[in-house]
Order: C-alpha cells, then sequence, then structure tokens
C-alpha cells in the first residue's frame, strides 16, 4: 500500500519537468475558496472498499511560492468484507509549497488535522497528517482547475473502532477546482522618459575627446553611445539605441492597440530613410528560464516587424531576440524589469555591448 502511494506522489511531483516557465511575473496574493470531491484507497485492517468524498478549501497564497489553506471534507466506505460503512468527517491545515507557477502549476504539500471516524454506531476522534503533491491549472484568472494525491495517517489512539484500526494509512486524491477572490494583480506600467533634446554639436577639433561629440545626433555623446547608427529625433536609450515605447503584457507577444500610434511614428522615420538596414531587437526581464525568454524576445521582436512592414513595405527590416542578455535596467526591482521589457531598433544592426545589470 504504502509502496504504490509513494509511486503516485513520485509521478504527479515529475509534472514539474513539463511546467511552462513564465516571464514578467507578478506576485499574486489573493485570498480563494477550493471545493473538491475525492477518492479513498484506505489501508489497515477496517476491511473496507474504496470510497469517495468531498469538501471545501479557503486559502490564502502568500508569495511566489507558498500558499496557505484550512479544509474540511466528509468521506464514506463502504463495508467490504465487514459490516457497516465507515464515515470519516474532519479538517486540516495545509501548507503548500509551489516549485513554479504559471499555466501549469506543481506544488507539494503538508497537512495536519483531526478526522472523526464513525463505524457501527461507535466513534473515535483522531489525529491526521498528510503529505503529497499536486498541480493546478490556470483556465483563466479567477478559475484554476486543481488535483493532487495523498499520504494521510490516521492515529485513533485506542478508539477501538475494530480490531487493528488504531492506526491506519491511507491514499487520497482530490480533485477540484479554485477561485481567487478579487482581481488577479498587473504589472504598473512604466513610462519612459521624453527623449531628451537634440542639440547641434559644436565644432569638433580633430583631438576632441568623445565625451563631447555626438556623431549620429541622437543627444547620446559617442563615449557612451552603443548603437553609434542611430536616426536622429528619435527615441534611444541612455545607451543611444532606438526604443520603441512599446509595452507588452505578460508572457505575451501581442502589440495593444495603445502602441500604434508610437509604432505609426517609427514607420515614418523608416519611410524618410528606405535605404537603411534595420534590425528590430526584442528583450524581457531576467524571469523565467533563458530558453523560454530566447523564444519570448523574437516573437516581440516579429510582432513588431510585421506591423511596421504592413505600414512602410520596407524589406530591410529583420528581427532578433535576446531575451534578459542585454539590460538596460536592474532585474532586482520591478521598474528595472519593466525597462527591460522593450523593443529597440538598430541601423545596420550594429551590435550593442551588454550591460552589468543584475
Amino acid at each position: 500500500m504504502i509502496k504504490k502511494i509513494l509511486l503516485a506522489v513520485a509521478a504527479l511531483s515529475g509534472v514539474s519537468l513539463f511546467s511552462t516557465a513564465q516571464a514578467d511575473k507578478v506576485v499574486d496574493t489573493r485570498a480563494y475558496v477550493a471545493p473538491y470531491g475525492t477518492f479513498i484507497q484506505p489501508g489497515g485492517d477496517r476491511g473496507a472498499n474504496n470510497g469517495w468524498g468531498g469538501g471545501m478549501g479557503f486559502g490564502k497564497m502568500l508569495n511566489e511560492h507558498f500558499n496557505v489553506e484550512l479544509k474540511g471534507f466528509y468521506q464514506n466506505l463502504s463495508g467490504g468484507n465487514t459490516t457497516g460503512g465507515w464515515d470519516m468527517t474532519g479538517g486540516t491545515a495545509d501548507v503548500q509549497y509551489f516549485i513554479s507557477r504559471g499555466t501549469f502549476s506543481p506544488y507539494t504539500v503538508f497537512g495536519v488535522g483531526a478526522m472523526n471516524t464513525s463505524h457501527n454506531k461507535s466513534s473515535a476522534v483522531g489525529f491526521i497528517g498528510e503529505a503529497g503533491a499536486g498541480l493546478t491549472y490556470d483556465l483563466c484568472d479567477n478559475f484554476l482547475i486543481r488535483t493532487d494525491v495523498r499520504y494521510r495517517y490516521n492515529q485513533n489512539f485506542n478508539g477501538d473502532l475494530q480490531q487493528g484500526t488504531n492506526q491506519l494509512n491511507d491514499m487520497v486524491v482530490n480533485l477540484g477546482f479554485v477561485v481567487p477572490l478579487g482581481a488577479k494583480p498587473k504589472a504598473i506600467p512604466v513610462a519612459v522618459a521624453a527623449p531628451l533634446p537634440v542639440a547641434t554639436p559644436a565644432p569638433v577639433a580633430p583631438k576632441l575627446d568623445c565625451s563631447a561629440i555626438d556623431s549620429d545626433h541622437d543627444g547620446v555623446n559617442d563615449c557612451k553611445d552603443q548603437c553609434p547608427n542611430t536616426l536622429s529625433n528619435v527615441q534611444v536609450s541612455i545607451m543611444g539605441c532606438w526604443i520603441v515605447d512599446v509595452k507588452f503584457d505578460n508572457d505575451k507577444d501581442i502589440i495593444k492597440p495603445q502602441y500604434f500610434a508610437n509604432l505609426d511614428n517609427v514607420a515614418q522615420r523608416i519611410k524618410d530613410y528606405p535605404e537603411m538596414a534595420i534590425e528590430i531587437q526584442g528583450h524581457t526581464s531576467k524571469t523565467g528560464s533563458l530558453k523560454h525568454n530566447m523564444s519570448l524576445s523574437e516573437r516581440r521582436a516579429v510582432a513588431v516587424k510585421k506591423y511596421l512592414v504592413s505600414s512602410t513595405h520596407s524589406p530591410k527590416l529583420t528581427t532578433r531576440g535576446y531575451g534578459w542578455t542585454r539590460p538596460i535596467g536592474s532585474n532586482a526591482t520591478e521598474e528595472g524589469r519593466a525597462n527591460n521589457r522593450r523593443v529597440q531598433l538598430e541601423v545596420d544592426g550594429q551590435s550593442q555591448q551588454p550591460l552589468n545589470a543584475k
């Protein structure tokens, strides 16, 4: 019996290998309700058949990894080769540890509580402890499917309901859903600073220091400029690279209508220089796996290219995703992560050296 339970827990824990890495996350700390149904495979010397039940949980998401939850339940076992069935009513206080949170979210769970067992008009209240693993699947922001499998230890403290039933070991499988209360928190967009006024540089002497030179007239001197061929009068970062003000939703590559005007302005600038080859570069914050973020950044760059090509018909636009490898802000703060989730354009595809932001 114990071997079967351990195999089931190990198999369910393995789901974490297939969980989808998520980028651009915001910590969700909502409370929730969680009704569920239960299948129970009994152990010990009850001599009872498998049974069914159900219950309700009330919980709170604490942070990216932990939930706490109070659960109540009722379960029933038919008599099997004994006389009379078994009715079990109880509750547990659970702690859930999530390996990762995303569309699929695997977790382990530990719980302690009490259970009243009734059999042949006798009752006994005992201690129960549970341990297991499960997963949730997000259907939408306010509805998740949840299932887990647990090993349950039951100590009835010499209740003598039936010989050999003071200590019991059962396998419990739960299936239900989770309804978070309230709106899911969203990332707060960070406004991009207005472009610096373009100043006409003074005549440069042959030995003038690079800090006084702005060769491409983008407002960033040549010492700091990592994109030396940027067009003039376009919005640039502090490193002189052409930044497009387009923000994406969490782990998405769909351009929202509110950014169409910004892209229309970019398209017009490209029309003014049809002979220039331009690389559209997608970037992400350092959240989730590198492989996932490289793919996400490429999809974001492709989405911007499709929009610009439909407006300019320019054949000299290429795309490349850089994931989180070229941050312009610190990944230790939400403001820095929001600035890193960007799309930038570089004339002639000139490479930008990665910064040491964390």
